[in-house]
């Protein structure tokens, strides 16, 4: 791949300039606390490059990217039989709708919304006698990063004002389509968007989508290479919710995003890139960082399209 740092750099100063719009998902008291004027950019490549701009070291939390990795380890451990609990259309609605609950019989429109990333962590609970263990040990795993922790305070601040998922996961029970009780799957549901990372982490972390299911530098199989492929398309058409066509037109790229002001996004068998601004638009993304990546991609022409 050619050096892109000059691109980074390029796009880095050309969103820093412009207005810094938005608010930040203060509905969340801890992430109420964030510092809005931080922006922090990485991009790893298959070949072990990395190329950063900005606050890029800095540890925010990532909240619902990492739906992806939960989607990723019951993927892993039961296949095409995840889809007999879930759909993998796009939603079209915001990410903690109930609307389409009660007309689709409790059945999720897709694992990245609220509600299908509620029930992959009933699957989780199912699968493992310690949820929350396996799963931190899964996410240090494919991180590498081994003194992971969640972040107690972020899970509590969520438990606190998380009455919408307390309402999905209930909702959805009385479709039986939790298992397990509800208390348990939203503890574990809440821990998993605490996870926190920077920029240069989540990049890494996120690589073994851009490199077939194996992880970038150790070559350890996190996924199969169809469950990469197929990670990637729910990426592409459900990973930014109502504004996911949006992305996808201006982007080009799968990926995902979080109430944290994060994003990665792949490009497969070349990159996976991160930005984290604060500051997130009406449908609840990054507004900093849907520009820099579409920037990014206009200047580098580097799409799945």
């Amino acid at each position: 791949m050619i050096d892109c740092q000059p691109i980074v750099d390029k796009t880095y100063k050309k969103v820093l300039a412009m207005e810094n719009s938005g608010n930040v998902a203060s509905y969340i008291p801890e992430l109420a606390k964030v510092d809005d004027t931080k922006f922090g950019v990485c991009l790893t490549t298959q070949t072990g490059e990395v190329f950063t701009a900005g606050d890029a070291t800095v540890k925010f939390s990532i909240q619902s990217i990492a739906k992806v990795l939960s989607l990723s380890l019951v993927l892993s451990k039961i296949g095409d039989d995840l889809w007999k609990r879930m759909d993998f259309e796009p939603s079209g609605t915001a990410f903690n709708s109930l609307v389409q609950l009660e007309s689709e019989n409790g059945i999720p429109r897709n694992p990245l919304i609220n509600a299908g990333a509620i029930v992959v962590c009933d699957i989780i609970c199912e699968l493992f006698d310690n949820p929350k263990e396996a799963l931190l040990d899964y996410i240090r795993e494919v991180s590498g990063i081994e003194d992971l922790q969640y972040s107690e305070n972020i899970a509590h601040s969520e438990q606190q004002t998380g009455y919408r998922n307390f309402a999905l996961a209930n909702f959805i029970k009385s479709f039986n389509n939790i298992k397990n009780t509800c208390d348990q799957v939203t503890d574990l549901y809440f821990h998993l968007c605490s996870i926190e990372m920077t920029c240069e982490q989540l990049s890494y972390t996120f690589g073994f989508l851009a490199n077939r299911g194996k992880q970038f530098n150790t070559g350890k199989t996190i996924v199969t290479p169809n469950q990469a492929k197929r990670i990637n398309a729910i990426m592409q058409t459900c990973g930014f919710y109502d504004e996911a066509g949006e992305f996808a037109y201006k982007v080009g790229l799968p990926g995902k995003s979080g109430v944290g002001g994060g994003m990665v996004a792949i490009l497969p068998g070349s990159y996976a890139i991160a930005v984290w601004s604060p500051k997130l638009n009406k449908q609840g993304n990054s507004y900093r960082g849907m520009k820099f990546l579409q920037y990014f991609t206009d200047e580098t022409q580097d799409t799945v399209f």
